[in-house]
């Protein structure tokens, strides 16, 4: 059979595989990838080029540093602040989406959204605002803000990847910004103004499926919390926490009421999911005692403790003792955080007498969680939720250093990234085996496997076949109609499948066509680019997935207001785009 034509099945049936995901897209590429090597349309160095690429080695890379970002705490930290200054909640509320945006311009959409969707949840009670007329914006505003830079999205820097082996320059570090950030600015207008009116009232449910647990805190001097009543300190409305108790010297009180005054070295027995804790930790002052106490004697590196949950089972010499009475942190060398049981309670977790199917949230050295017994036995390993703003700097400067190094051009990009993730690595800010299991590996099979079947598909000339008719049908729309087209194609291309496979479909048809007609590809090029990360109108894209339970949002939601936020993005790309890349190159 004729190469080309063998070439444009295959083309056609991963189109149909990624857009109907019967099978994973991982799985489609790397049978794709088989295809072209039984065939014998590429030889296994050309298949396999993709794997050792710079975009795919800088797309792990960014995996890895965003979960170092994450595991220091510094986006949850500028959440929290965010909150804590809030004054006008509706203006407050505002303000968190716009920085949601900034922030998601330089890491994963997904995990910024994961990250504020407490934060906004709360500001909204606070308003008074329905959380389902502010998640929905968050989402959208992380997704906005992934437009703006080349590391914004996983899709950017997939498309520069792929440029070079047809013969164009790779993207710029801010290129995308021409579009990118006039697209992000009126797109949060329409979130701020006109999305909460499309959308319906229904309250969030975040914390139905999460286990609460019941943990003793101590204020520490300069805390937040210090002064300030119990309303006020907005545990409840802002943190997802509510204090059952406190203990003042040798006093306990019991249910305390709104206007309690909060002082440093209260002890506060507060109730809520684990992350809620795990952040109070962080970023409100205060501190568990026992953990405290247990990192005086231990010698337990950071990268070394875990964070686990483990259940109390029948024979347990801790049953009918409290903690202490077992002497649990001598005995064992770990911390419990906090204690899980399903009958709510008054008690301060220091007093709760231990009893069978109690769930300890535990934190130690990893050789001591491993010798625990067979009476308290490991339900789940939760140390990737932790985060330790000691590490906030060195995370940030790392992190930092990377951004201005490869977005000035100083360095490859690919090299400041991977120099990056190494410095993370020796300074502890994250162990081998967090940053391995940080990385996407779908998505770099994905990329790896898509950039070989577009060498297969320039190097048989399919692509100069297929681009040859469509340039025959495109050509009396002109330049703005051959735009317009392929910027529709590719958003309805991404609602179905993911962002990157359909940026690279989308792309050497693009720029044949543009070759074709004799117009400069680049314009194309870069409105493919915006259309991929355009996933406004369905809720498949993970960042929109994670608001979609919460939030009690419908499919229909989703497409009620994503259709006008893709107006928007499509009209302002439409004018934006040949202003800055024309369509005729400058000869």
């Amino acid at each position: 059979m004729d190469p080309v034509t063998i070439v444009l099945i295959l083309f056609l049936l991963a189109l149909l595989l990624f857009a109907t995901e019967w099978l994973p897209v991982d799985v489609t590429a790397l049978g794709l990838l088989s295809a072209l090597l039984v065939t014998g349309l590429l030889t296994p160095k050309e298949a396999f080029a993709g794997f050792g690429s710079d975009t795919v080695l800088t797309l792990a890379g960014l995996f890895i540093l965003t979960r170092v970002l994450l595991r220091a705490g510094v986006i949850e930290w500028i959440g929290a602040a965010l909150a804590r200054r809030a004054r006008n909640p509706h203006g407050m509320l505002r303000g968190v989406l716009g920085t949601v945006a900034g922030v998601s311009a330089f890491t994963s959409n997904t995990a910024t959204t994961a990250v504020f969707l407490p934060v906004v949840a709360g500001m909204s009670r606070r308003a008074g605002l329905p959380a389902s007329r502010a998640l929905m914006p968050l989402a959208f505003a992380s997704i906005l803000g992934g437009t703006v830079t080349l590391i914004g999205t996983s899709t950017n820097l997939v498309v520069s990847g792929a440029l070079p082996t047809t013969g164009l320059r790779p993207l710029g570090f801010f290129e995308l910004a021409w579009v990118g950030i006039p697209t992000a600015l009126i797109g949060l207008l329409y979130l701020f103004f006109v999305a909460p009116r499309l959308l319906p009232a229904r309250e969030a449910h975040l914390e139905e499926s999460l286990r609460e647990y019941l943990a003793d805190l101590t204020v520490e001097p300069g805390s937040p919390l210090d002064g300030l009543t119990l309303r006020e300190t907005g545990l409840g409305r802002d943190h997802g926490l509510t204090v059952v108790a406190v203990r003042r010297g040798a006093e306990t009180v019991y249910a305390p009421p709104p206007h309690f005054l909060v002082r440093a070295g209260d002890t506060l027995a507060v109730e809520g999911p684990t992350e809620r804790i795990l952040a109070g930790k962080n970023t409100l002052g205060v501190v568990s005692k026992s953990e405290q106490k247990l990192q005086g004697v231990s010698a337990a590196s950071p990268a070394e403790v875990r964070l686990v949950e483990a259940v109390v089972m029948p024979g347990s010499t801790l049953l009918g003792r409290t903690l202490k009475e077992s002497r649990f942190r001598e005995r064992y060398g770990v911390s419990v955080l906090a204690v899980h049981r399903r009958q709510k309670t008054l008690e301060r977790m220091a007093d709760l007498r231990v009893r069978v199917g109690d769930v300890l949230l535990m934190q130690g050295d990893a050789t001591r969680i491993d010798g625990l017994g067979e009476h308290l036995v490991v339900m789940g390993d939760l140390t990737q939720r932790q985060s330790d703003l000691r590490r906030a700097p060195a995370a940030l400067m790392v992190f930092g250093g990377a951004v201005v190094l490869g977005g000035l051009g100083l360095v490859p990009l690919a090299v400041a990234v991977v120099v990056a993730v190494a410095l993370s690595l020796m300074l502890r800010l994250i162990t081998p085996e967090e940053a391995y299991g940080a990385v996407e590996w779908p998505v770099i099979v994905l990329v790896a496997c898509m950039l070989a079947f577009g060498t297969a598909f320039e190097a048989t000339g399919a692509a100069k076949v297929l681009t040859g008719e469509l340039s025959g049908v495109l050509d009396p729309l002109g330049p703005y109609g051959l735009l317009a087209a392929l910027f529709l194609v590719t958003v309805a291309l991404t609602q179905p499948m993911s962002n990157q496979a359909a940026a690279l479909v989308m792309l050497p048809l693009a720029i044949g066509t543009a070759k074709v007609l004799g117009y400069d590809p680049r314009p194309f090029v870069i409105g493919i680019t915006i259309a991929a990360s355009n996933s406004f109108i369905t809720p498949l894209e993970p960042s929109c997935m994670l608001v979609y339970g919460p939030g009690r949002y419908t499919f229909l939601d989703f497409v009620r207001v994503g259709l006008g936020l893709t107006v928007v993005t499509f009209v302002v790309a439409m004018l934006v785009i040949p202003l800055v890349w024309p369509f005729h190159a400058a000869p």
